[in-house]
């Protein structure tokens, strides 16, 4: 049976390979941190703008907004490079049937699956986000239990966005193609970097318990700000229980329909 000390040394040789493989196409890998670096650039110039004409946006000053965008960039880029490459492949593997390795592996599928790639270019991204989040939290009056929080709240978010991605993508056993799904997960997981307080009724109901994105980075950068709320890691963590034990089910239930390379 396997013990985490042997899915803890087959996750760092995924890492230590895909780096090594990465590293073989150099410009590639400068180029999409040129990219990630400059939409993040954009987005930043863009609230300044904003607040250029206003005071406050939904009771957000621009700093507090600043700390919700670097805030939801930094759970994006964490997830870019451990889990959505993976997650977005998954339909691929189905196709060709390539997911035949991994089920005769002596490990979880699901982890392996999850887990066999990894993005060194988002880490640099991620830093950036970090650096961001640094100084916008200089700028507010931050609290120290909101600081000691913020990194476990940070992943919570990286786990909501892995296991909505992962039931998403889950529905090719059942489909021949996910692009439409893909290209919907990009445009909607934007929402995520908008203040709760800007959405009401239906709408906020929608995005915090059906599609929690309005919790993603709005939990971890109010209780930053703030400090010690517990509805809001009781939401944050109820919702990512839900949400991972879920994931879980549909990607197994898909297994158990999988009928290999060879059916």
């Amino acid at each position: 049976m396997a013990t985490p000390a042997l899915y803890l040394r087959i996750w760092l040789a995924q890492i230590r390979y895909s780096t090594v493989r990465e590293m073989m196409f150099k410009t590639n890998f400068l180029l999409w941190i040129v990219v990630d670096l400059a939409w993040f650039g954009l987005s930043l110039a863009f609230i300044q703008f904003l607040y250029l004409q206003v005071n406050t946006i939904a009771g957000w000053t621009k700093w507090e907004m600043i700390l919700l965008v670097a805030t939801n960039n930094l759970v994006q880029q964490i997830f870019q490079t451990f889990l959505m490459i993976n997650c977005t492949n998954l339909p691929e593997l189905i196709r060709s049937g390539k997911l035949d390795f991994y089920l005769a592996q002596p490990a979880s599928a699901q982890f392996l699956v999850s887990t066999r790639k990894f993005e060194p270019g988002s880490v640099v991204s991620a830093l950036v986000a970090i650096l961001v989040c640094a100084i916008a939290a200089a700028h507010v009056e931050f609290h120290l239990v909101g600081l000691l929080l913020y990194p476990p709240l940070v992943l919570l978010g990286v786990l909501i966005h892995y296991s909505m991605l992962l039931m998403l993508m889950s529905l090719c056993f059942w489909m021949t193609r996910a692009q439409g799904f893909i290209n919907a997960y990009y445009s909607v997981f934007q929402i995520a970097r908008l203040p709760r307080e800007a959405f009401f009724g239906p709408v906020r109901l929608l995005f915090t318990w059906g599609i929690p994105l309005l919790l993603i980075a709005n939990v971890p950068a109010r209780t930053l700000i703030d400090g010690f709320r517990w509805h809001d890691l009781a939401e944050l963590g109820l919702v990512t229980a839900v949400l991972l034990a879920l994931s879980t089910w549909v990607f197994q239930t898909g297994l158990r329909r999988y009928g290999s390379a060879s059916s």
